[in-house]
């Protein structure tokens, strides 16, 4: 019933409109009519003048009159099957999120809107999802790192799997520890030179400073500058949030803005340091902004005229309606 709503339209609906006098008619046929103005003392001599029709054929014969006017009048407002097609096309930027899966990432020194305790990598999730569902023209990958990075992806516009991907990261994901900011750089940078696009972006996340990995944060992103790929730098986590000695022996604030101011300056990118969610929303829907995306749709609309079969019903019904009379005239 809904796909009907979706697709019956009426090219011409102000001849719905006759559909109010025939109601009108039905409703004043239902009531009694004015008394005679004239008495005859019989009616034997009109008797004779002809044929009559039975009172009872009406019972059966008005179904069959409103069965040929309602078609009829819905013909001439030309209902029309109609089926848009939209063909879509747009310039999309590839992007490769970068993801820090160290273990400082289990520090819950974020909070959800409800007040609870939000592990830094839970809050990165959530903010990276929303990013990914909010550009479906852009072919996104993921790259998790933490003393080395790991690609769990190719850039791809399957979505709904990459958001599977994103699901299934955990800080036990990789075995190696540390932060190895300049191996992820060039990593996400090798799977987007390999591709054609009128722009690429890489956004970095990260709470720590780079301590391992075999290039250096700077060298990587001077290496990117010249294949015109932008890095967008976000730190994540507050100056006083620690991880537990049970990782660490002496818990120390590892954040080196400095160097990730560089790396964004360096490729074009911007930098942004995000204390809680609110702020982390806002550094991706700024980032959102700055990169968009441009799109065009066409539509194509395609109908597909009715009106011939309302046409054929309301003739057949008016054919039976006029034989079914003339079979129930009576002679005087």
């Amino acid at each position: 019933m809904t796909e009907i709503f979706d697709h019956l339209r009426f090219a011409k609906p102000a001849w719905l409109l006759l559909f109010v006098p025939c109601i009108l008619l039905l409703i004043l046929r239902r009531g009694r009519g004015a008394e005679a103005a004239i008495a005859f003392s019989s009616l034997s001599v009109l008797v004779s003048l002809g044929a009559k029709v039975r009172r009872t054929a009406f019972s059966f014969g008005l179904p069959l009159m409103l069965l040929a006017l309602i078609p009829a009048i819905i013909s001439m407002a030309r209902p029309v099957w109609r089926t848009e097609l939209q063909a879509k096309t747009a310039s999309g930027i590839d992007v490769v999120v970068a993801l820090d899966v160290s273990l400082s990432m289990s520090i819950d020194d974020f909070f959800t809107p409800e007040g609870r305790p939000l592990r830094r990598l839970d809050a990165a999730k959530a903010v990276v999802h929303d990013f990914i569902i909010g550009r479906p023209d852009d072919r996104i990958g993921l790259v998790v790192y933490s003393g080395q990075p790991y690609i769990s992806g190719p850039i791809t516009l399957d979505h709904d799997w990459l958001l599977g991907k994103l699901q299934e990261v955990e800080l036990e994901i990789l075995q190696e520890q540390g932060t190895a900011i300049g191996s992820a750089i060039a990593a996400s940078a090798d799977k987007l030179n390999a591709r054609d696009a009128k722009s690429k972006i890489i956004v970095l996340i990260t709470d720590g400073a780079s301590n391992s990995g075999k290039i250096s944060p700077l060298e990587a992103a001077k290496q990117i500058k010249t294949l015109g790929i932008k890095t967008y730098t976000v730190a994540i986590g507050t100056t006083e949030g620690r991880v537990s000695r049970g990782i660490q022996s002496y818990p120390r604030q590892e954040f080196d803005l400095p160097t990730l101011r560089k790396i964004a300056s360096e490729t074009g990118g911007e930098h942004f340091w995000a204390q809680n969610l609110e702020d982390l929303e806002k550094n991706f829907r700024t980032i959102d902004d700055l990169e968009k995306t441009e799109s065009r749709s066409l539509t194509v609309t395609d109908d597909r005229e009715l009106y011939a079969w309302f046409v054929g019903v309301s003739l057949l019904a008016a054919l039976g309606f006029a034989v079914y009379i003339s079979l129930n005239r009576t002679s005087g």
